[in-house]
C-alpha cells in the first residue's frame, strides 16, 4: 500500500518533535556547575516548633508578655527573611553557595508562611526540636507552591527554635521548581545570640550560612 499523504505528514511531524531538545530537569550537579542559575527562596517556618514560649521580656523587647503564634507569623517570620534583602551584604547567600549571585524570589517562603496558622508553633516536649527528616522534606517540597517558577530553588526549612539549648535547626534545601524535587537537602544547627527576639535568631541562621560556605565544597 502506497503511503498517503497523511501518512508523510504523521512522520514529518514525528521526526520534528523528536529533533527537539528535551526540557532537562535539574539535577545536583547542576548546583555546583557555577553556571546554573540559583533562586533564593528564604526562610519558611511552616515547620517550626518553638521549644517553651518566645518571652518578650526575656528577649529585650520590653514588653512582659510572650509573643503570640499570630505575632511570630506576621512580624518575626517577615522580618527574618527581609534582613535577606535590608542587609544583603552581611546576609549574602550567593557567598555562602559559592556563586557570584543569585536570584531572589522572597515571596515564595513569605507567602507559604502567611497562610499558616502557627497554632502548634510553641511545645514543651524537646523531642519536638527535630521532627522532619529528608522524606519528610521530600514529602513537603512535592507539595509547595513555587509560584511557577522554575530553575533551582535554595531555601530554608526551619524545623526547632529552642532557646534554653540555644540553637537552631534547619534544613537548607535545593529543589528544581519545577518538577518539585529535593536535588540536596542538609541539617545544619545554629547558634542564636543578640539582642531582642528578631536579631538573636537572626544570628542563628547566620551561622548555619558560614558552615553551608565551609561545607559546600565536600557535598560534591
Amino acid at each position: 500500500m502506497k503511503p498517503t499523504k497523511n501518512t508523510w505528514l504523521i512522520a514529518f511531524l514525528l521526526t520534528v518533535v523528536s529533533s527537539l531538545p528535551a526540557v532537562a530537569q535539574s539535577t545536583k550537579a547542576d548546583i555546583f556547575s557555577g553556571s546554573a542559575k540559583i533562586t533564593w527562596l528564604g526562610l519558611d517556618f511552616t515547620q517550626t516548633k518553638f521549644i517553651g514560649t518566645a518571652e518578650a521580656k526575656v528577649m529585650g523587647i520590653g514588653r512582659k508578655d510572650d509573643i503570640t503564634p499570630e505575632e511570630f507569623r506576621d512580624d518575626y517570620t517577615v522580618g527574618w527573611n527581609r534582613l535577606f534583602v535590608t542587609e544583603q551584604k552581611k546576609y549574602d547567600v550567593a557567598e555562602s553557595i559559592h556563586h557570584s549571585s543569585v536570584d531572589y524570589a522572597l515571596d515564595v517562603a513569605k507567602s507559604s508562611n502567611a497562610k499558616a496558622k502557627f497554632d502548634k508553633l510553641y511545645t514543651d516536649n524537646p523531642s519536638d526540636f527535630k521532627l522532619l527528616d529528608e522524606a519528610k522534606i521530600t514529602a513537603i517540597v512535592k507539595n509547595y507552591d513555587f509560584q511557577s517558577k522554575e530553575g533551582i530553588g535554595y531555601i530554608f526549612f526551619v524545623s526547632g527554635m529552642n532557646k534554653g539549648l540555644d540553637k537552631a535547626g534547619v534544613w537548607i534545601t535545593f529543589v528544581d521548581m519545577k518538577t518539585k524535587t529535593v536535588l540536596l537537602t542538609k541539617y545544619y544547627e545554629g547558634k542564636p545570640g543578640g539582642f531582642g527576639l528578631r536579631n538573636y535568631w537572626a544570628k542563628a541562621f547566620l551561622n548555619v550560612m558560614k558552615d553551608v560556605k565551609s561545607d559546600y565544597n565536600s557535598w560534591k
